[in-house]
């Protein structure tokens, strides 16, 4: 395939803001920040304002503060490996602010290792990068494309090549790299077998409400402590979990989280990857309304003790503003969709699918829509 994706949906916005604060980038491993970052430098890897904090030179020149003159960005990958990186970063910024801009880059969750003190309070704006999505990759949303995501992810390597053989490569490489490299030099893990054990199994548990318990019993280890790799799982970008929504005129569950892989790929079941692949897709819409206007974002799903469900909600500012129910095919409503639409303030549900049918209900608010009309119409990134 000779698809070029030479600008990412953040590439602008970036660019933007790093003349006003530090800019941290943060996204799952070889999801494409460096490219992203590198294309702002207008370089290579090999560019002299570009430190990586795994390479012992570079570490050595960032702690010595031996920046290239007449370079005003400079990029600063996976530097929240270094334990006071924060003060660090003031430091230097607070003194280079006029003259310097600076991008840091990570492959782990930068907003939670940020707080481990208050250091870069009020000097940083944070941006998650996702995945590609099908209206970033073809504003025109053609099912030929939405297949090819299907089948290989929207993770660049993969997606780009469109070789079922580098593709299988790529995910085994990528998992132990996650699972070695980045549990090493993050988190205390003793049980690795385990937690890959734990990671194995998580593509079967995708769409349902997770059970800890169970995975406990499983793994034959405490619930505290799958609850604490669970939590090391989400920092590292393998998985998000989202918790229910409760609305008042329901008797909705309260704490049963469901959990989705950031690579859908890696799910064999037709109707579980679709619906990971759409709740993908609205979490890189959370966040990015999130990063770029503040708004407070959250995804949730619907669910009440007798099982009723609608997969999504999106809830903004506190407020839920649509909800979303997938389907492989194009089959007749459920009874889910129309119970909660009368006893929820939610004002507008979607059944999206893979077929092509679109139309409006005519007693409630809904709309069955392919996933691709979907995308299109609500301008998600």
């Amino acid at each position: 395939m000779s698809r070029a994706i030479l600008n990412r949906y953040l590439n602008p916005l970036i660019k933007a803001d790093l003349g006003d604060k530090i800019v941290l980038l943060s996204g799952p491993r070889q999801v494409g920040k460096t490219t992203l970052a590198l294309r702002l430098l207008g370089a290579n890897e090999g560019h002299p304002a570009y430190f990586n904090w795994d390479y012992e030179e570079d570490q050595r020149r960032l702690l010595a503060q031996e920046f290239p003159p007449h370079e005003r960005l400079l990029v600063f990958d996976e530097i929240h490996k270094y334990r006071r990186w924060r003060n660090w970063l003031k430091g230097i910024y607070d003194k280079t602010k006029s003259s310097r801009q600076y991008l840091v880059t990570g492959s782990a969750r930068l907003d939670l290792y940020r707080r481990g003190g208050d250091a870069l309070t009020g000097r940083t704006h944070f941006y998650r990068l996702h995945p590609f999505s099908l209206r970033e990759v073809d504003p025109e949303c053609k099912v030929s494309t939405f297949e090819e995501l299907w089948k290989f992810g929207g993770f660049p390597e993969p997606f780009l090549s469109q070789s079922l053989t580098q593709h299988r490569r790529w995910q085994r490489e990528r998992t132990s790299q996650v699972l070695r490299e980045d549990l090493r030099d993050l988190e205390k893990v003793e049980e690795v077998v385990l937690l890959s054990r734990l990671v194995e199994r998580l593509p079967d548990l995708v769409g349902s409400p997770l059970s800890v318990n169970a995975l406990r019993e499983d793994l034959q280890v405490a619930h505290r402590t799958v609850q604490n790799w669970l939590f090391i799982l989400e920092r590292l970008f393998v998985l998000f979990r989202i918790p229910p929504f409760g609305s008042p005129n329901i008797r909705a569950v309260k704490k049963e989280q469901k959990a989705y892989l950031w690579d859908w790929s890696l799910i064999p079941e037709p109707g579980p990857r679709f619906e990971n692949l759409v709740a993908c897709q609205l979490l890189k819409y959370c966040d990015f309304l999130e990063d770029t206007q503040g708004y407070a974002m959250e995804l949730r799903y619907l669910r009440d003790t007798d099982r009723r469900e609608v997969d999504f909600v999106v809830i903004q500012q506190g407020i839920p503003i649509f909800a979303v129910e997938c389907q492989l095919k194009e089959s007749p409503v459920g009874i889910a969709l129309p119970y909660f639409a009368q006893r929820t303030a939610i004002p507008q549900f979607y059944l999206v699918h893979q077929g092509k049918k679109d139309y409006e209900h005519a007693a409630f608010p809904l709309r069955v829509v392919p996933f691709q009309t979907f995308v299109k119409e609500l301008e998600l990134p």
